[in-house]
């Protein structure tokens, strides 16, 4: 069975809400929108206190090419334009609208009819991805339709869907696969014919073999798409380590990318969001999201409006426990620890995590014992141990030459290191010092 070469490691599952069904979740009572929810530039409002709007309406307009259009989930009427918390902690731009009732724009299709041909040509599936506001669902939020405008001189070959789910405790990905596979083969299609591309693999790790049965029996009726069970090995859903395992090609360091190397990668819920978009004319407002931890009550599968606080999930799966050490804001690995539980869902909140007081304290850093664990499960191949402790001296130049900004911040280091060190957060401070850098040097030129 296929996997990616390079590393890895393998974290407890901790699957605690796989067997549990999607629910939606209740409307409410003030919907937050941030304005930053994708990579680039953060949109810009076009609504203003005391507009009206519907669910579907067109909040924030895309800032660049690099951005994407942001829609309400709710209606009611805008309370302001001003700033929140996000999970990122900084304050941010963002848009309030009061919930009154939940009126959707006429031109959405609510009917559950499965709609499987799709006559757009190529740039209109772009064009109606663009406008709707799509981004990448795994976490990185890369808008969509960028990734379907290849730059000069590449060409994709294949479409790589993205079901691998790696990071412990999160399933909504799963469930998605369960519940909508219809609709998500007639996803990979439109995106193949988006990408000019005959062939489309789903990559599926074999943890889940119901998801693997259920899909590879109905993609026998698509043309050029592929179920491909992977061995169990996180990051295997980093889109680099995914190309490898799953056509053997390895995108070298950036600024490569996956269409290098004739791949376009999509998340399994990015697939949903565009069958809905284009054949359902439905924008992005609304996700599965995870509620999950050990001492909570009742782990959970929410479909989610965007602009929901956290702490109304928290509520529906059983309330807060009073364990509680810390609100993560996806994974254990790659998620980020969140100041409070009003921190609104966004495009890329695939879970909200509950760590009890044993799990969330941090054992005391040790010195280094010079194992080299750290490089051994590292999947991009680099020496985090190094990466870390020039981070710590502020010795930019020398992590820029050892190749930071090629790491994926999966966390595979810090936990495999036997003496506790702080090795990611020290790897995340340097990559921010080093992005700024790199950043305004390029803007001289």
């Amino acid at each position: 069975m296929k996997t990616f070469r390079i590393g890895g490691v393998h974290p407890a599952e901790n699957k605690l809400s796989a067997g549990k069904p999607i629910e939606p979740l209740a409307l409410p009572r003030q919907a937050v929108f941030p304005l930053s929810q994708h990579i680039g530039a953060p949109a810009t409002p076009i609504v203003k206190k005391g507009d009206v709007v519907k669910v579907g309406t067109k909040i924030a307009e895309a800032g660049g090419f690099v951005s994407a259009s942001i829609y309400s989930s709710v209606s009611g009427k805008v309370n302001k334009v001003d700033a929140v918390i996000d999970a990122s902690g900084y304050r941010k731009p963002a848009i309030y609208i009061d919930v009154e009732g939940d009126e959707w724009e006429e031109s959405i299709d609510r009917s559950g009819t499965l709609v499987k041909e799709c006559a757009l040509t190529p740039e209109e599936i772009v064009a109606r991805i663009k406008d709707a506001g799509i981004v990448g669902m795994g976490g990185a939020c890369f808008p969509t339709h960028v990734k379907l405008t290849p730059p000069p001189g590449c060409k994709a070959e294949c479409v790589i869907v993205n079901a691998v789910e790696c990071e412990p405790y999160l399933t909504a990905d799963h469930r998605l696969m369960l519940e909508k596979p219809d609709e998500i083969l007639a996803g990979v299609s439109i995106l193949m014919k988006a990408a000019k591309v005959n062939r489309a693999y789903i990559a599926i790790e074999n943890n889940k073999p119901d998801a693997i049965r259920l899909l590879g029996g109905k993609a026998a009726s698509y043309p050029g798409i592929e179920v491909v069970p992977l061995k169990v090995k996180y990051p295997q859903g980093g889109e680099k380590q995914l190309i490898d395992a799953v056509i053997g090609r390895q995108v070298s360091a950036p600024p490569a990318l996956p269409i290098n190397v004739g791949a376009i990668v999509q998340n399994v819920g990015t697939v949903y969001a565009v069958y809905e978009a284009v054949q359902k004319h439905k924008p992005l407002f609304e996700r599965i999201v995870t509620v999950t931890g050990k001492s909570l009550k009742n782990p959970s599968n929410f479909l989610t409006r965007m602009g929901t606080p956290m702490s109304q999930l928290i509520e529906a799966a059983g309330g807060m426990p009073e364990d509680t050490g810390k609100i993560i804001g996806g994974g254990p690995m790659m998620g980020k620890a969140l100041m409070n539980a009003d921190v609104p869902i966004c495009k890329g909140s695939s879970g909200v995590l509950l760590m009890n007081v044993k799990e969330a304290k941090r054992t005391a850093p040790q010195p280094c014992i010079r194992c080299a664990k750290c490089v051994s499960v590292c999947p991009m191949g680099l020496e985090p141990y190094l990466l870390a402790t020039c981070s710590a001296h502020a010795d930019w130049e020398r992590v820029e030459r050892e190749m930071i900004m090629s790491c994926i911040e999966c966390g595979s280091c810090q936990f495999t290191c036997p003496s506790h060190r702080p090795i990611l957060d020290n790897v995340r401070l340097g990559k921010g010092k080093v992005g700024a850098v790199i950043r305004a040097r390029n803007a001289k030129k």
